[in-house]
């Protein structure tokens, strides 16, 4: 697949919320995640897909989602990046907040190699 076939891919598996189903098809198994700022327990940057799995996983148990929007993807090169757009409620702490963010993905050899998430980290 193209990255452009791979971005469609990944932003319809995304809006389905078929997660382990774009982890599973879409990555490589040494996969890079870096995240803007590190998640509670979690490192900011996190290798492997096992470690992208299990980061998932976590967020999923972590957070209510009342409602997302995924849009894209933009492509460029090697590259695409896709837009999310969360209303979720953090179960430990009970705060419900909305969540802008910028996904941007490189492609090698037909897999996701690598994911940065760009949002804002303020308080």
């Amino acid at each position: 697949m193209t990255t452009q076939e791979i971005g469609k891919r990944y932003v319809t598996l995304c809006q389905q919320g078929k997660n382990d189903a774009c982890l599973n098809e879409l990555y490589s198994k040494d996969a890079v995640s870096v995240e803007a700022a590190a998640m509670p327990g979690m490192e900011k940057v996190v290798k492997g897909l096992d470690g992208i799995r299990a980061k998932s996983k976590s967020w999923g148990e972590t957070n209510t989602v009342h409602s997302a929007e995924v849009s894209g993807p933009f492509p460029n090169e090697n590259r695409f990046a896709v837009r999310f757009n969360f209303d979720v409620t953090n179960k430990p702490s009970g705060k419900r907040m909305k969540m802008d963010e910028v996904g941007l993905f490189t492609v090698e050899n037909g897999k996701i190699t690598r994911e940065e998430f760009f949002y804002s980290t303020d308080a």
